[in-house]
């Protein structure tokens, strides 16, 4: 009876961590291997503790997404409306979070479908990608059908989990310095290298994905506790950060032992990834890393068109508490939403556009939208209104959260100054003054919104305390 109760609990735990598989299978996407590699390409192992710090944001975060949607009843979506409502900013607030997350899905779900026919190509290098195309675009259809989120996730669970041995698997052959990889994951440098500051806030927003916040809420059941909520983002995210660290591995095998001159004339590709695979591991690391690509694509193929509908329909479900819990969603705005951002997806990927171009400007609009994002929940969390006294975020909670926050200022901050000096030519900031001007300024923008934030609790507690 013992040993019963004993395998039915560990069955129980993995079928946990399987079902918030889904997260990591959200943001490992062909963005995560296409900055990644191209971290590992240029600088080798010296931007690891970036990913470090990337896999701590997206752990407070997705936490305090699942945490108040537990507390609360309300989806992230519904909360922030609940929070808003009433007020002048509430269409405003809707429509900028609608808006951008359907947009930033669709903007996604192009690299993820061209990053996923690319890592097949790899594989299968004669068919015709249109092929492959059209082979993706129908099982991730047939995926979004799927009634059970349950099975979808578990499902998507499963290709992380081969995902993960691959890319771990073609890393650990490639043999890495362990003595490069101790330093670069705990002694924090950005390279004095132009575009360094910028591929480090990349590997950030690669890994803290908006609309994965939206998806880790949606996808919460009645019935989870707060325990086996932590235990099963802790494994997956973590899970997630160590297989976005092997493909940086990777990537390095490009660049390992060459000068700097010689890797300035250098242009990352993925068919030099191919050629340095095969050169120093041997033509099967090719194979594995491919299919590891196109599981990442894949995967993310599903979750983008997914979160983008679970979020429309909280947004604009007039329950309390959306039935996403229990299924995929079987309304016409669901169907509707969902199959709207696969097909953006379809139609750029037949048109043969280029993906890197494409993964980054899906990044770039992720950094846009990433800090309003991250400013909601942390409104969320500290809204007793919403939470209840006694489950609102602790002090250390809320440390995290400004530093996280501030950081995701700087990445946004940084897209719309980069984009703005590209079109004005009278903007002549070298990289490190302007790299310096937006932490300044995302530094002043979080520290008014915290004290904004925390003044509020404030007031809200002394409300309480009077009327009792």
């Amino acid at each position: 009876m013992a040993k019963g109760g004993f395998l039915h609990k560990c069955k129980s735990r993995i079928l946990n961590i399987l079902f918030w598989s889904i997260i990591s299978a959200a943001f490992i996407g062909p963005g995560t291997v296409t900055t990644a590699t191209k971290a590992g390409f240029d600088f080798q192992f010296q931007l690891l503790w970036a990913l470090s710090f990337a896999t701590f944001a997206c752990l407070v975060l997705q936490e305090a997404s699942a945490r108040s949607t537990i507390y609360s009843g309300m989806n992230l979506g519904q909360s922030i409306k609940h929070h808003y409502m009433g007020k002048k900013a509430e269409v405003p607030v809707l429509i900028l979070i609608v808006g951008a997350i359907i947009l930033g899905c669709a903007a996604y779900e192009t690299g993820n479908i061209l990053g996923s026919v690319e890592g097949l190509s790899l594989v299968f290098p004669k068919i015709d990608k249109r092929w492959i195309v059209a082979a993706i675009a129908l099982i991730a259809g047939l995926a979004l059908s799927l009634k059970s989120l349950r099975t979808m996730a578990n499902f998507m669970g499963s290709f992380v989990f081969i995902m993960g041995i691959t890319f771990i698997t073609t890393a650990v052959f490639a043999d890495p310095p362990m003595g490069d990889i101790v330093h670069g994951l705990l002694v924090p440098t950005v390279p004095d290298t132009t575009g360094a500051g910028l591929l480090v806030l990349g590997l950030v927003g690669t890994t803290v994905v908006p609309y994965d916040l939206f998806l880790g809420s949606n996808v919460v059941q009645k019935d989870t506790t707060i325990k086996d909520m932590r235990i099963g983002i802790f494994v997956a995210v973590i899970l997630g950060g160590i297989i976005s660290m092997a493909i940086l591995a990777v990537g390095t095998e490009m660049t390992r032992g060459l000068t700097r001159d010689a890797i300035a004339n250098l242009e990352f590709s993925y068919k030099l990834l191919s050629n340095t695979l095969t050169l120093h591991i041997g033509q099967w690391a090719v194979y594995i890393f491919g299919f590891g690509m196109f599981a990442a694509g894949f995967t993310s193929a599903i979750t983008a068109p997914l979160s983008s509908a679970l979020t429309a329909n909280s947004i604009f479900s007039k329950e309390a508490q959306n039935n996403s819990n229990n299924s995929s969603g079987s309304t016409g705005r669901f169907k509707w939403v969902a199959y709207s951002v696969l097909a953006v997806g379809i139609i750029l990927g037949f048109l043969r556009i280029s993906p890197v171009p494409a993964i980054i400007a899906a990044q770039a609009f992720n950094g846009l939208i990433l800090p309003f994002v991250s400013m909601f929940l942390f409104m969320v969390v500290n809204d007793i209104e919403i939470m209840g006294k006694g489950h609102l975020n602790g002090w250390f909670s809320n440390v995290c959260m400004i530093i996280v926050t501030w950081v995701t200022w700087i990445l946004g901050i940084s897209n719309v100054v980069n984009a703005s000096s590209k079109v004005f030519d009278s903007f002549k900031f070298q990289p490190d003054n302007l790299f310096m001007v937006d932490c300044i300024l995302a530094f002043i923008i979080t520290a008014l919104i915290s004290y904004r934030i925390l003044h509020k609790r404030k007031i809200q507690n002394i409300s309480i305390l009077e009327t009792n």
